[in-house]
């Protein structure tokens, strides 16, 4: 499988994925914890990978994104975007939306 296959299933199998240096319990850059930090506030369950600990992704998603930096936020397959994007949406209530709407849909995918 290539790397490019690898991201494109983890995007596919996490409703809710943040690509990030470290991890939310030990986030290894400032942006990458305020992410987490407010990803976790919304009180959804979240996917995550180090791409510290996965140098192939660290190289090959910015370009498969089209974004150049980490952390990234993926919800239902699509790049919602960075740190600073991340926060204004969790400030303006519209994280917590998108966060749970994607939680519930995934809850019932699971159900079925």
């Amino acid at each position: 499988m290539s790397v490019i296959d690898t991201i494109k299933e983890q995007i596919e199998s996490n409703s809710i994925l943040l690509y990030m240096k470290g991890t939310p319990r030990f986030p290894q850059c400032g942006f990458s914890s305020r992410a987490s930090e407010a990803l976790v506030a919304c009180g959804e369950r979240f996917a995550f990978v180090n791409i510290l600990e996965a140098p192939e992704i660290r190289a090959e998603l910015p370009k498969y994104a089209n974004w150049p930096t980490f952390p990234q936020l993926w919800v239902n397959g699509e790049l919602v975007g960075g740190c600073d994007i991340i926060c204004e949406m969790a400030e303006s209530g519209e994280l917590q939306e998108l966060v749970s709407a994607a939680a519930k849909q995934q809850g019932d995918s699971e159900e079925a």
